[in-house]
């Protein structure tokens, strides 16, 4: 009988050493975070077991849920969450810069290690707002505010000035941004790795090149559906030598000489090209002599190509190339 105790203890030890852990690994890669909260209500046992691996908590993710808001603060007033890493509100719409007060006031000792935060959609968030929440996160990496109007040159100014080390930034659509924004990323944020600007309609070439010129370290560019840039601007992407992603549909001013700038970019992995209508063969063809390592290329909708660019690509990148969309491409016929 003691002899069964015992070996029932060693086995109980080599679950909680040995197995326990390795579970638990398994678990924080391959379950989301709502399923591993979920889990905690299976047994008394399970929820203290989960809630000793911080590992665990390292994410909030209230993507699209209702009264977000208060789910966060209510969440980050869990000493479980004391070292969150990263906050995901994408869509939750009831999120508003009372929530983020509360947050400063209640849970601020929780978001120092804060490294991405995600508010995209979160459309009731202003520059307050912006403020508010930069001011908490001394060491944000990540932010992304897609597709809010309310955000101006203010909020930018705000974000620069608390969050120092910010390296992907993304403010897509937000269409109030003027060129002092640029004038501000460029100035503080020389190390910034991706840069999202989608339908920030009010830019121009003057705040675009002073991104270009300082952010060096660029390695994603997203310019999708912006077309009042010019070549002026569009030659200067020539100088970011570690760029792999670059988006320029709807570049309508893009010329054959821009293009043939940018084929300096040798890194360069993806490359959208869809509705830049001022392309032709020759643009093109730059391209592929210049970037070799292209896996990605779109030519939709530019009707001044033909198969001559074809054969170019096919000579220089078909070793490497996956996807090439000429739809719309009338003059292609093979």
């Amino acid at each position: 009988m003691e002899e069964e105790k015992v070996k029932a203890a060693e086995e109980e030890e080599t679950w909680s050493k040995e197995t326990v852990p390795k579970v638990i690994r398994i678990m924080s890669t391959r379950l989301s975070q709502r399923d591993i909260i979920s889990l905690l209500l299976v047994s008394p046992w399970l929820h203290r077991t989960l809630v000793s691996y911080p590992s665990l908590w390292l994410v909030i993710d209230l993507r699209e849920m209702n009264n977000a808001g208060n789910r966060l603060v209510a969440a980050l007033s869990i000493p479980r969450y004391r070292h969150v890493r990263e906050i995901n509100l994408e869509f939750a719409q009831d999120i508003e810069d009372r929530h983020l007060e509360l947050l400063k006031t209640k849970c601020l000792g929780s978001l120092q290690d804060l490294e991405s935060l995600n508010l995209n959609g979160c459309q009731k968030i202003s520059d307050k707002g912006i403020e508010i929440i930069s001011s908490t996160c001394p060491e944000l990496k990540v932010f992304s505010i897609y597709w809010n109007v309310r955000v101006t040159d203010i909020g930018i100014q705000h974000l620069v000035k608390n969050c120092k080390h910010i390296i992907d930034l993304n403010l897509s659509g937000c269409k109030n941004l003027l060129d002092k924004s640029l004038q501000l990323i460029a100035d503080n944020y020389q190390e910034l790795e991706s840069l999202n600007l989608t339908r920030c309609v009010k830019l121009t070439d003057g705040g675009l090149q002073k991104i270009l010129i300082k952010c060096s370290s660029l390695r994603s560019l997203n310019l999708y559906a912006l077309s009042g840039f010019t070549d002026e601007a569009y030659k200067k992407i020539s100088l970011l030598a570690h760029l792999k992603f670059l988006d320029l549909c709807g570049a309508q001013n893009l010329s054959d000489e821009g293009l043939a700038c940018i084929a300096k970019c040798k890194n360069l992995v993806s490359l959208n090209l869809t509705w830049c209508v001022r392309i032709t063969d020759v643009g093109v063809m730059a391209i592929a002599e210049g970037c070799s390592s292209l896996e990605f290329l779109s030519l939709f909708g530019i009707v001044g190509v033909t198969d001559k660019c074809l054969e170019v690509l096919s000579r220089f990148c078909s070793n490497t190339l996956t996807t090439l969309d000429v739809n719309g491409c009338v003059g292609i016929k093979v």
